[in-house]
């Protein structure tokens, strides 16, 4: 149903796809890997033509409906939430319009039998493709798939453009699901998605019955969905059978055979060679060399399989703090609205933290966990209590609008020499390699990189400072599956106390020693992993 057919796409005078050929089958759940700027979104773009090859062919059969999530939500407004998801339909739309359009025509006066009778049977025609398109129930659908995806029925009739941006994706996505098509193309729709809206994304996409093409950094989102692995690396596509997980064991053992391969033609190719060396001025011998030569020539080299850069984070050392790091007593945090209403957010809440304990906190949207992240960070008062940290304590806070405090006009290096000025120069260039920033990218301006990048810029800050407590929330977003990983070990080698907050799965259950949930204003400290905690809660229930 879709197919890319030696695909070449070229951008700024430099190949991101080299003869790249998939295809995607009818019901096919297919997950899209590679590193950052390995093309995958081009790939997207390609599919859906805003943009065109340069060698090669994208294909689509034809009345197969492709329907695009992206990270561009583009303008939205004017509409109410559920005017706007009613309306990524387009068909469905087009319909409605031209029912309402027959209607005007029948409330007229001057219509003769004869033209009244013919508007009827048309009108007749739309309604009974809007009928099998299911257009009589799409309001109740796509009230079903807003609430789905967090958004609150006393919110559909809220104006898109008073959303926020994290909040509109939902909305762009809430279009994508409604539209009903073939193929849905998601790019990274789980950014800005709480733990309950991914699950229950999970579940309708499961469901599903179209074909499915994604890229997703939530590594358990994308084993639980996808039965097929393309990976782009180098500009060429190759596909595995399997999910997430078995394309990781498949790769490693893809290089090591590759590997073997290669050192295996190494060693013929240098005895082929050598001989050639050690006999080419003989005349007794020219027949073999000369035949050997035109062998190397038709050999067919074997490459080493493309191994994406890794950020290699080095951790300073911190003094040893003391073994209760963060102790609250009768906390509590209240926000009065617009309207004068006081909301409480959770109250009495009394806990303490201890040293080298790596604590995740969780909760329904909304509960106050990144609430209490900033009251824990000093970055904002409680209402009443206290939130204490223990003696000798320094703290080092990754917020979810972090990166939006940088100085946009800033270099790289600038921006470190500015929040680092005990480094060398030598070692800010050491910290900004480390995290994939080499060369001349160090002189890049804040503004003009991309979201991964701008959070691999705080990490770097926060992660080079001797703090003995770290307060993350959501510090993974943003970043790819190979740079989760890498920030979840580096963050395992940690000498010190982290307390983080986090939606992907995968990074909860390696990460947590301790899970700190805060459930209807009141906290409760789990003594347990991530996995203990769901049995726990599943026992409980």
């Amino acid at each position: 149903m879709l197919q890319l057919a030696a695909v070449v796409k070229n951008l700024g005078g430099k190949s991101i796809l080299n003869e790249v050929s998939f295809k995607l089958n009818p019901g096919e759940k297919v997950g899209l890997v590679g590193a950052n700027g390995a093309g995958k979104t081009t790939i997207f773009r390609l599919i859906t033509g805003e943009e065109r090859v340069d060698g090669g062919q994208v294909s689509v059969q034809s009345l197969v409906r492709v329907a695009y999530f992206s990270q561009s939500v583009g303008e939205m407004r004017g509409n109410s939430a559920l005017s706007e998801v009613i309306s990524g339909n387009q068909r469905v739309h087009e319909l409605n319009a031209k029912i309402r359009e027959f209607e005007d025509k029948l409330s007229t006066a001057d219509l003769s039998e004869e033209e009244m009778n013919k508007v009827l049977d048309k009108m007749g025609e739309v309604q009974s493709e809007f009928e099998k398109l299911g257009g009589y129930e799409i309001e109740n659908r796509a009230e079903e798939i807003l609430t789905g995806l967090g958004i609150a029925p006393c919110d559909h009739q809220k104006k898109v453009e008073d959303f926020s941006g994290g909040w509109k994706m939902r909305v762009a996505l809430a279009k994508v699901l409604i539209a009903a098509p073939d193929v849905i193309l998601m790019d990274e729709p789980t950014n800005y998605l709480d733990m309950e809206t991914i699950l229950w994304l999970e579940g309708w996409l499961l469901n599903f019955k179209g074909a499915i093409l994604m890229t997703t950094h939530d590594r358990d989102f994308m084993n639980k969905i996808v039965s097929k692995i393309i990976e782009i690396s180098a500009g060429t596509a190759t596909v595995y059978s399997g999910n997430y997980d078995f394309y990781l064991k498949e790769r490693e053992v893809r290089r090591k055979q590759n590997e073997s391969e290669f050192n295996r033609q190494k060693d013929m190719l240098k005895k082929e060679e050598e001989f050639i060396a050690r006999f080419q001025a003989r005349v007794s011998h020219a027949a073999q060399v000369q035949s050997r030569i035109k062998k190397l020539e038709k050999i067919e080299r074997v490459e080493l399989m493309n191994e994406d850069e890794e950020m290699r984070i080095l951790l300073p050392e911190i003094s040893r703090e003391g073994n209760d790091v963060v102790v609250t007593k009768d906390l509590s945090k209240e926000w009065v609205d617009t309207t004068g209403r006081k909301n409480v957010v959770f109250s009495g809440l009394s806990i303490t933290i201890n040293r080298q304990e790596r604590v995740a906190v969780v909760g329904v949207n909304g509960a106050g966990k990144s609430t209490l992240l900033k009251i824990m960070a000093q970055e904002i008062t409680p209402t009443s209590g206290t939130a204490n940290l223990g003696p000798s304590i320094s703290s080092g806070y990754f917020g979810q609008h972090t990166i939006e405090v940088l100085n946009l006009e800033n270099t790289l290096f600038d921006e470190l020499r500015y929040k680092l000025p005990d480094k060398s120069d030598a070692t800010i260039r050491n910290i900004l390699a480390a995290f994939l920033f080499r060369g001349d990218d160090v002189f890049k301006k804040i503004r003009h990189l991309s979201g991964g990048e701008k959070a691999r810029v705080v990490l770097a800050t926060i992660l080079s400072h001797s703090n003995n407590l770290l307060i993350l929330d959501e510090p993974t977003n943003h970043l790819d599956i190979k740079s989760r990983e890498v920030l979840l070990e580096t963050l395992k080698r940690y000498q010190g106390t982290v307390i983080f907050v986090s939606h992907d799965r995968f990074f909860l259950r390696e990460m947590a020693t301790k899970v700190l949930e805060i459930d209807k204003g009141s906290a409760y400290l789990y003594p347990g992993n991530y996995t203990e905690y769901l049995g726990r809660r599943a026992n409980a229930l």
